[in-house]
């Protein structure tokens, strides 16, 4: 399956529910995770000399100074905002119908930031143009690099415009893009170590030890990872999503699709139809918060309000695409460590 139709397939179906929202296609983590492999240096070396990074596709750009004029995926524009780096455009869920912040815009005044797109296969390539763009940067999900939201009918044009950098969130736990993404927003002058950051990352961790101890103390607490749609239901499987890869490394008992119900999906997820979706047992619920994906509260299935879950109130949300800054990922840590914590065994 191409890398186009991939995407296709799993932003407009499939994908974009039970997974990390990644390309369904079986690919192979690619880049450096090494410190070593981060950007400039310091927020004073940025600003008075040339700049560099080298990305997780391994590819390492080099300009004469620190990039102003930046434009980056809604997430990825979120997380360096967090950190004190500003972009001058966006592309990629910003702003829900109503006009209000999407959730993956975090922090952001979305109207302060050009969206040159908003949802998936859109991107004003003549407005990006207009920004004089000094970098792109996203998130990607592949070996090859494809950058998440860039349309595949257009990143050539894209591609000629500005260089690019990419953050790999592809199998591999959440704390290492979570310091990718500290170095890069280092590298583009992000002051790193004010105390609002260095208090975000403290209390990550503090969170990621609240989660080990609850996961351990109630080891028979299973959790299921599900997303909405109209037709289907999707459950996604640890492998592969940074997420569910580092919560089960702390210890917390998932529920998991059979690896031949996976196939389809590229390893990602099981589809279920409504009548089916008490094939897995579960304690907790974690729901796909994405603009993208029905919401618990909307859902009108009669199946799904029979789950034992559900009835006890055992459902919570999930950041299916983590902001990747320190301040945005202690919330979905807490929420999870408490709910478990709390729950009764219903399964």
């Amino acid at each position: 399956m191409s890398n186009a139709r991939t995407a296709r397939f799993s932003r407009r179906g499939l994908l974009a529910a039970g997974g990390a929202l990644g390309l369904g296609a079986l690919v192979t983590a690619c880049g450096s995770e090494d410190s070593e492999d981060g950007g400039s240096g310091s927020k004073g070396a940025a600003e008075s000399g040339p700049w560099s990074f080298k990305d997780d596709r391994g590819t390492t750009v080099k300009l004469d100074k620190v990039p102003a004029n930046i434009v980056a995926f809604t997430g990825v524009a979120a997380a360096l905002y967090d950190y004190g780096v500003e972009v001058k455009g966006v592309f990629g869920p910003t702003k829900t119908k109503d006009g209000k912040a999407d959730v993956q815009a975090g922090d952001m005044d979305v109207s302060k930031v050009t969206v040159l797109g908003n949802v998936w296969d859109q991107f004003n390539v003549e407005k990006y143009a207009s920004l004089a763009p000094d970098l792109l940067i996203s998130t990607t999900f592949d070996s090859a690099g494809t950058l998440w939201y860039v349309p595949e009918t257009s990143k050539d044009k894209i591609a000629k415009l500005a260089p690019s950098v990419a953050v790999s969130v592809f199998d591999r736990q959440l704390t290492q893009p979570l310091q990718r993404m500290w170095e890069l927003a280092e590298s583009l002058g992000g002051d790193m170590g004010a105390a609002k950051v260095t208090d975000a990352k403290k209390r990550f961790e503090e969170a990621s030890e609240r989660l080990r101890k609850a996961a351990k103390a109630n080891p028979d607490i299973k959790v299921m990872v599900g997303s909405a749609s109209p037709e289907l239901f999707y459950v996604s499987g640890t492998n592969l999503s940074v997420d569910l890869e580092y919560f089960k490394a702390l210890g917390v008992n998932f529920v998991e699709p059979t690896e031949e119900a996976k196939k389809a999906t590229g390893g990602w997820f099981e589809s279920l139809s409504w009548e089916n979706v008490d094939k897995h047992k579960a304690d907790i619920i974690m729901m796909d918060d994405r603009s993208s994906a029905i919401q618990p509260a909307d859902i009108t299935e009669a199946t799904w309000k029979k789950l034992p879950a559900v009835k006890a109130g055992q459902v919570i949300a999930r950041s299916t695409e983590p902001i990747l800054s320190y301040d945005k990922c202690v919330a979905p840590v807490e929420a999870l460590a408490e709910a478990i914590e709390k729950a009764k065994k219903v399964s």
